[in-house]
């Protein structure tokens, strides 16, 4: 796949460093075309602002999907972020179905919750739906509380390797075919994520940082999308995908007012590096 085309449908949060501001640039310095659906824009993001402003594009996809249709545009792979309600879920369903190629690849981050809870304005009704577009993902890349929700598998922090498989035979079993399970911690001073693909387990552990940033996991699946399509193993995908959120953490640590989001864009070199 000389240059591959992605479509990834999620927010614009104008400030904030997640969602498409992230996965635009994220992606774009893998060497992929990346187009994206806006469900919505954002003055900001949720997290630590007040009185932000909202506005719904969930009447706009379909209009979109209908256009390029007609002009016979399709897309190597689909990715999808946060999205904010089971009608973009359905659209995000149609888009499958009319510009994915045949061959091509879903990736699916179930951006909905963290930390054992649900985002603000998600119910479990909204799970049930996310379950239905999770179930047609090629690769699913879910955290722990994600896995939990989609599963009905009690969420734990603390938990052994059987725990973290009975996750990913679970998540299987909704009907995707392959899982990248981040935030997995089996010691106090490493996390990592499990790559659960054909079967066949896969762990990659790194540093844990205790700082918690607003972003990370739009980051992380970006670089895991960008680099999958650049012809990177499932595992390598996670790896660089890994390495480079990390790398966005720590150049962030030395700015405690820089709150909202990590600089990703001083480092999206070594990226860039790290696909070579």
């Amino acid at each position: 796949m000389a240059y591959p085309r992605i479509l990834t449908v999620q927010d614009i949060s104008c400030v904030g460093q997640c969602s498409l501001t992230a996965a635009i640039p994220v992606v774009s310095a893998c060497g992929v075309e990346c187009c994206p659906i806006p469900s919505a824009v954002l003055s900001t993001h949720t997290a630590g602002f007040k009185e932000f402003t909202f506005k719904d594009l969930t009447d706009d996809i379909p209009l979109i999907n209908k256009h390029w249709v007609s002009e016979g545009l399709t897309f190597d792979a689909i990715y999808t972020g946060y999205l904010g309600s089971a009608k973009q879920i359905e659209c995000v369903e149609k888009l499958m179905n009319s510009v994915l190629k045949k061959d091509g690849v879903s990736v699916i981050d179930p951006a909905m919750a963290d930390n054992g809870k649900l985002y603000v304005g998600f119910d479990m009704n909204f799970v049930a739906e996310m379950k239905k577009l999770c179930s047609k993902a090629n690769y699913l890349v879910p955290n722990i509380t994600e896995a939990s929700l989609l599963t009905g598998i009690e969420y734990k922090t603390e938990y052994d390797r059987d725990y973290i498989n009975s996750l990913l035979t679970a998540l299987t079993e909704l009907g995707c075919k392959n899982v990248v399970l981040t935030g997995v911690s089996y010691e106090p001073s490493t996390t990592g994520v499990v790559v659960f693909e054909n079967g066949k387990y896969s762990y990659y552990k790194h540093e844990k940082i205790e700082r918690g940033c607003h972003g990370t996991g739009d980051i992380y699946a970006s670089a895991f999308v960008g680099a999958l399509m650049r012809g990177k193993s499932a595992f390598d995908a996670a790896k660089i995908a890994a390495d480079f959120t990390l790398d966005c953490i720590k150049e962030t640590l030395d700015e405690p007012e820089h709150w909202y989001g990590v600089k990703f864009e001083p480092v999206l070199g070594n990226l860039i590096s790290y696909l070579k």
